[in-house]
């Protein structure tokens, strides 16, 4: 199969993802990304092996920010031989779109040209804030599993269950989950390990809404009984946890590796172009964006 090519769409506020994702692609020169605004991101790649551990099916060839000085420091720091003057000036010259941003507001508004492109698009989380905008942009794919969206934490190694893991917690009786920054960008970091954790495809029973200024708590009660928590910490420096906690034993579990679940996350989506995989289902998208939807409601 021939590589791929990609283009990159950045940069909201916050975000550094076009840096870190096209270096994952196309690896990066040291001395230009120690000039990255996130310092966590050099700091995290410094700890790969490259070119070993980039994704060879790929490459991001083309980028477009709304600053080109922007455009041009990370273009310079993952080697992206392409800057365009507008981001629609992509279609036609590569196979697929990372929409490296998370401001979701604006995400249908930047995914509507390629998806009516036909071109394979990986939407960053979370895809919307509310239902019915998840849906207009599920409403514009040309063929089924066009949009990929997902957070890469879903895919990180240690929010992983595995069958023994399942054996020792007997039958969960409830789930903690605990993030930093904000519900409506961020809750989804936890909201997506822990449905891919339990029967999703049930209806809610009752969420709850506890806020203060510095935190949010949303509680979610499940048809089978099940409570989940998911915990939003604003600036804290609290590590991203899950506590599942079984009729037999509880385990936590630690998110510690943001390269690996971002590589995950973006080997799936190539992988889905190339139909070895599916992106995750319309149906469990559209239930994550309903707990952020009925979390933020509810508040």
């Amino acid at each position: 199969m021939k590589q791929l090519t990609l283009g990159m769409i950045g940069l909201s506020p916050g975000n550094g993802h076009p840096y870190s994702w096209s270096a994952i692609f196309n690896g990066y020169d040291q001395s230009y990304m120690a000039n990255c605004p996130f310092p966590i991101i050099s700091q995290y790649l410094s700890k790969q092996s490259f070119p070993e551990d980039q994704i060879k099916q790929a490459s991001v060839t083309h980028i477009w920010t709304q600053n080109k000085t922007t455009s041009n420091q990370i273009a310079k720091a993952t080697f992206i031989p392409t800057i365009v003057d507008s981001y629609q000036d992509m279609i036609g010259q590569v196979d697929g779109i990372l929409l490296a941003r998370d401001d979701a507001e604006n995400h249908l508004m930047f995914a509507k040209p390629f998806l009516e492109a036909g071109l394979p698009i990986y939407i960053d989380k979370p895809l919307a804030y509310d239902t019915k905008t998840a849906q207009k942009l599920f409403n514009l794919q040309q063929y089924k599993h066009q949009l990929f969206t997902a957070s890469a934490l879903a895919y990180s190694p240690e929010f992983i269950l595995d069958s023994s893991q399942r054996a020792a917690l007997g039958k969960i009786i409830t789930i903690n989950a605990v993030v930093i920054k904000d519900w409506l960008r961020y809750g989804v970091h936890v909201i997506e390990p822990v449905l891919k954790m339990i029967n999703w495809q049930q209806p809610i029973q009752k969420v709850s809404v506890t806020s203060t200024k510095l935190t949010k708590v949303v509680t979610v009660a499940w048809q089978d009984g099940l409570v989940t928590t998911f915990q939003v910490l604003g600036d804290s420096s609290a590590p991203i946890t899950i506590d599942l906690i079984g009729k037999d034993q509880s385990i936590r579990l630690v998110h510690t590796d943001t390269f690996t679940a971002f590589k995950n996350s973006l080997q799936h989506f190539i992988k889905s172009i190339s139909k070895q995989n599916f992106p995750p289902s319309q149906e469990f998208v559209m239930q994550v964006i309903n707990v952020i939807e009925q979390g933020n409601l509810n508040d």
